[in-house]
């Protein structure tokens, strides 16, 4: 796994999502498979939680990948609800696609975790396999990888209810390269993501809420694309409420998206198949990836 994929998630990040899900985890085994316990802000959140949550079991594991210098055992961790949770060191290194922690995968209803970024795809594609309710942490650019895509589009995933904007902070390591957002009073570094969302399969009240459309649509201020036949809408709040064809959007609208109130058409590159382009142009300029979308009948 890449160095940069070492984002640890807040405790106030986990508190904030989990706390539109609760109806969910009653019973249920419970799956942090990219968590050591010892910084894990996951296993602490479902270990306090637990009873609360009305939890079966809360399992956890961590890749430790062997070095030079280096050869210590990967573990997993389970607690039951009483006494002390307890360790079980693993063949191999922990990673989420060795054999072990794919047994426990399957034992697991739901997976809740901050997956390395740089194997988004891979991690989504197991989960998937293997049938398995989640909800993870990924970069909102995610959404529109070829792999990811048709899943949101045939609503098999979307997105969680936090944050909406402003993106989701984490901390790094000391050693971290890239840009921080702040530096605590002991010296902890830590960087925001922008584009860091939640993907999901598990239902949600925020899913079921419409975008309140106020904007009547006007040929000058919604031009047609030069190489597709649908309108752009720069702005998600700017979609038009008396407009029944096909539209681009940006793909931050995929945290409004109410299944109910709109059908997801396609994205860039899944419409333009023969277009070596690959995006929408507008007046000659190549813009951003959109997706297209039509209000449905009951919205109108």
């Amino acid at each position: 796994m890449a160095k940069n994929d070492e984002f640890y998630t807040l405790i106030g990040t986990v508190e904030d999502e989990l706390k539109h899900y609760t109806s969910h985890f009653k019973n249920r085994i419970v799956f942090c498979n990219c968590d050591d316990p010892k910084t894990s802000n996951f296993w602490r959140f479902f270990t306090a939680k637990f009873h609360d949550f009305g939890l079966k079991k809360v399992i956890a594991t961590h890749y430790r990948p062997s070095t030079l210098f280096e050869s210590a055992p990967a573990y997993k961790i389970e607690y039951e609800g009483a006494g002390e949770p307890e360790l079980t060191w693993i063949e191999g290194d922990g990673d989420f696609r060795s054999p072990e922690c794919t047994n426990l995968l399957e034992e697991a209803d739901i997976v809740v975790t901050n997956p390395p970024f740089s194997l988004f795809r891979e991690y989504v594609a197991q989960l998937v396999e293997y049938d398995k309710k989640f909800l993870v942490i990924g970069n909102m650019n995610a959404t529109i990888y070829k792999e990811i895509f048709p899943l949101i589009k045939n609503e098999k995933v979307w997105l969680g209810c936090t944050p909406r904007s402003g993106g989701i902070e984490f901390k790094v390591d000391d050693d971290y390269e890239g840009k921080t957002s702040r530096i605590d009073e002991e010296g902890n570094k830590y960087t925001k993501m922008g584009f860091g969302v939640w993907f999901t399969n598990l239902s949600h009240n925020q899913r079921n809420e419409s975008i309140i459309l106020y904007k009547s649509c006007a040929s000058a201020d919604y031009p047609a694309y030069d190489n597709y036949p649908a309108i752009e809408v720069s702005k998600v709040k700017e979609i038009p409420m008396d407009y029944d064809g096909e539209m681009g959007v940006p793909i931050s609208f995929l945290t409004r998206y109410n299944p109910n109130q709109f059908e997801i058409v396609g994205d860039c590159s899944s419409l333009l198949k023969n277009d070596k382009r690959g995006r929408f142009y507008l007046g000659g300029k190549r813009l951003y990836s959109r997706i297209v979308i039509k209000r449905k009948e009951q919205s109108k």
